[in-house]
């Protein structure tokens, strides 16, 4: 039986600076425009290599399913050997990765490697982001959640998700200033070019966020250590600590309060997850540029930046100011990125391919925050670690498959990959209607201990 200990609003959580808060943004901004400037150029390096759509798409299945396997482990870990430890093993999971997957596909494409082996080789590369780059988001995130009140958890953990639109926004728009091809680069250009970038927030991120190392795994209330200024009291030593220790229970996916924002967000997630796996190559399509792959990575980040912008513009604009919470932004989002689908679906012009991408992108943008806040509320402060964990394995479950279904079904009939993704949506929306928590339940400062 669940019993409620209240917790006093004026001590709920330590505040966190704003010298920190953008060291976390730019941790998961660099790991975000690396990835989307790489899904820019990957349908034209496809195409180059000759290699089919779908196992494009598989490529990536490897690197997901040890998302799914490893970034409850790193979560579990970042409660005993500090955030700060976890998210420099992601930022070097995602360096290394990305300049063994540049290397892979430049070897494939200047004839050294065979298309089928420069594939097997990106593959093997692109694993080590899924096992050893699923360390930095649950640490930011319990990072974030273990420092923030649950009234303005959802606000925080969507500045935080905001940093992958705005990574988004950025990753292809540099992409084909990066295809640098009087150094032989060329498609694989963005690959080593972030992953430099990469090294470099690296580099910041060893400097400048202080060591926390917990004693216990962010239990109960943090303890505040923030001097008046808002400047850590200790910058050398940053521990989480709290009076009592509570034992805490490993978390399950489908645990009762976890279990309807699991659903939830493993459900929506496919359909995001396949629009993704789509879109690149709809604008090949679409646009008459098969028989010219170096020219689509253009118009394919164009298409994404402006479903970037549209991300950016829920987080950073619509959740903060109409406040919305985990249910109303859940349940909003997923009916926007339903309509945007279908506008997609039916769109043949550059113009009426962004417009259609941009409004699911809107809605998939209030949806990610509102079930990752919801997660968070539904678990104990101590259980932040574990709950982080969880929605990132849920997130890399995602794209275990669902990108090459979608592309699989795209391929066949335009409207079986759009249509599912719809069903999709309608899917959550009605679940979701039914079994997610009110937003005044959720946001009430108590904390709920089994």
């Amino acid at each position: 039986m669940a019993h409620l200990q209240d917790q006093p609003a004026d001590v709920s959580a330590k505040a966190i600076s704003n010298g920190r808060m953008a060291l976390l943004f730019t941790v998961m901004l660099v790991t975000a425009a690396g990835n989307t400037a790489m899904q820019s150029v990957m349908p034209s390096i496809g195409t180059a290599l000759e290699v089919s759509d779908v196992w494009i798409s598989l490529a990536y299945s490897w690197s997901a399913l040890l998302w799914v396997v490893c970034a409850p482990i790193w979560a579990r870990r970042s409660d005993k050997r500090g955030r700060k430890a976890m998210m420099a093993l992601g930022l070097v999971g995602f360096v290394v990765s990305m300049a063994l997957c540049g290397a892979a596909l430049w070897a494939g494409l200047s004839g050294w490697l065979t298309a089928f082996w420069a594939l097997i080789a990106f593959a093997a590369a692109r694993s080590l982001y899924g096992g050893f780059g699923s360390a930095a988001p649950p640490a930011v995130q319990a990072y974030v959640a273990s420092r923030t009140p649950r009234a303005d958890r959802t606000r925080a953990l969507s500045l935080i998700a905001s940093s992958f639109g705005l990574g988004t926004v950025i990753g292809p728009a540099l992409a084909p200033l990066m295809v640098f091809p009087f150094l032989g680069l060329g498609l694989t250009g963005p690959f080593i070019c972030f992953a430099l970038v990469g090294l470099a927030a690296l580099i910041v991120l060893r400097l400048r966020l202080p060591n926390d190392e917990p004693q216990f795994a962010a239990r109960g209330q943090t303890t505040p250590y923030a001097s008046g200024s808002g400047a850590p009291s200790d910058t050398s030593h940053d521990e989480e600590l709290d009076g009592d220790e509570i034992p805490v229970r490993n978390l399950k996916w489908f645990e009762p309060r976890l279990r309807p924002w699991v659903i939830a967000g493993l459900v929506g997630g496919h359909a995001q997850a396949m629009i993704l796996g789509i879109s690149g190559f709809l604008v090949l399509d679409r646009l008459g540029l098969r028989d010219a792959p170096a020219e689509g990575a253009g118009p394919v980040g164009l298409v994404l930046m402006f479903g970037a912008l549209a991300t950016l513009l829920a987080q950073w604009g619509l959740i903060p100011r109409f406040n919305m919470g985990p249910r109303v932004a859940t349940l909003s989002g997923i009916l926007v990125a339903a309509v945007g689908t279908a506008i997609l679906g039916a769109a043949q012009e550059l113009h009426q391919i962004a417009l259609g991408y941009s409004i699911a992108s809107l809605g998939f943008g209030l949806f990610r925050p509102g079930t990752t806040a919801g997660t968070s509320l539904a678990v104990t402060r101590a259980e932040q670690g574990q709950a982080s964990g969880v929605v990132a394995s849920v997130a890399g479950a995602s794209f275990i498959y669902a990108p090459a279904l979608g592309v699989w079904l795209y391929n066949i009939d335009d409207w079986l990959g759009f249509g599912l993704i719809i069903a999709l949506c309608l899917a959550v929306f009605a679940l979701g209607w039914r079994g997610l928590t009110s937003d005044a339940v959720l946001t009430t400062e108590k904390e709920t201990f089994e």
